[in-house]
């Protein structure tokens, strides 16, 4: 299949604002707030003043507790945490008047009881001072959230190596969807974490993906998808290509090159530009290729397949540190392999690492 790497291109373009730009902002320190406010637990009071009156419940605890972030403060309000004027009061949105009296009882939530190491097994690839390489299973959540407060990639981190504790959010500089298996990066040290998400923003990190989608592969074997990716107006549970004109998004590329067909499905490399939230399932969704068993895009389970079929299998840099030229390759795991299998395409289709 080799063949089809170095033909023509096609690109898709919506975005009316190229180049695309890198959405790689830079961490935030949450752990040192989540430790902060789970090893202290304290009973705050105050006065609305004037220049606050009407303002929500929410906003008006950050005067109160201006060392802990809103969504903190949410967390406990939610939890029956906030009074005003002695009645518990769990409406976030509520409005506050100059004068009610608030008082908050600071206490350990979910979140700040979430960075905390829990043994498991992860697969590493590589590792040195500075940083290391996770070959990250399907099913594993990289980063504690709702519903996912512990048994995360970043729980295991902090078991595997006690250094990592000093470097916000474990090292993790970028992700990996919960039912995506393949390669991540992460910092061993702050400074070596900073350089890598200088050089994820400016593009130096090369993430490859190998993916299956529905419906054979018709036309160009290679295409550049360029559509913004931002929260879908219809369903804020999921993204989706927008007009920027008219919705938040930010923009996004993914270089999409065939690999395979078969009756009802394509197998296909996916090199990403940018790094937004789902962007290979939204663009393949987008052109009509939505990832087998990706039931939020419009997948369905295939020949055995219950997870998305998406794979990060290469991912290259320079080491932040040294210098030296890096590049990781992960062996599909047995569900996708069995899938190519079932598929009829198995692994001859795979690109060679110097096609990659």
């Amino acid at each position: 299949m080799q063949s089809f790497l170095n033909q023509g291109q096609t690109i898709i373009s919506t975005d009316p604002f190229a180049p695309v730009m890198s959405d790689i902002q830079g961490p935030q320190d949450e752990q040192d707030e989540a430790e902060a406010l789970a090893q202290e637990s304290e009973l705050r009071q105050a006065s609305v003043a004037v220049a606050q009156h009407g303002e929500r419940l929410d906003r008006a605890l950050t005067h109160l507790a201006p060392e802990f972030s809103r969504s903190y403060l949410q967390q406990l309000v939610d939890a029956g945490g906030a009074q005003v004027n002695g009645k518990v009061l769990t409406k976030q949105s509520h409005k506050v008047k100059a004068g009610d009296v608030l008082q908050l009882e600071l206490r350990p939530t979910p979140q700040s009881q979430a960075f905390k190491p829990e043994a498991m097994d992860l697969d590493v690839v590589y590792q040195d001072a500075h940083l290391m390489v996770i070959h990250k299973p399907a099913g594993l959540v990289v980063h504690p959230a709702p519903g996912n407060w512990s048994g995360t990639l970043l729980n295991g981190l902090l078991a595997l190596d006690p250094q990592i504790s000093e470097v916000p959010r474990a090292g993790i500089v970028h992700r990996l969807d919960k039912d995506t298996s393949g390669l991540m990066v992460v910092a061993r040290t702050r400074l070596t974490m900073d350089a890598l998400v200088q050089a994820i923003a400016a593009r130096t990190v090369s993430r490859q993906y190998l993916a299956v989608g529905h419906k054979p592969w018709s036309g160009a074997a290679t295409v550049a998808v360029q559509a913004p990716i931002g929260r879908d107006p219809r369903n804020r549970l999921r993204m989706a290509v927008v007009d920027l004109l008219k919705t938040p998004g930010k923009t996004a590329q993914t270089d999409i090159h065939y690999l395979g067909n078969a009756v009802d499905a394509c197998f296909v490399r996916c090199v990403l530009h940018t790094g937004r939230t789902h962007q290979i399932r939204v663009h393949m969704a987008s052109i009509g290729h939505p990832l087998v068993a990706d039931a939020v895009y419009g997948g369905s389970p295939l020949l055995g397949l219950q997870r998305q079929a998406l794979h990060a299998f290469r991912l290259a840099f320079s080491h932040p540190v040294t210098g030296e030229a890096l590049a990781f390759e992960a062996p599909l795991p047995q569900d996708f392999q069995d899938l190519l299998g079932a598929l009829g395409l198995g692994l001859q289709s795979l690109p060679t690492a110097k096609a990659a």
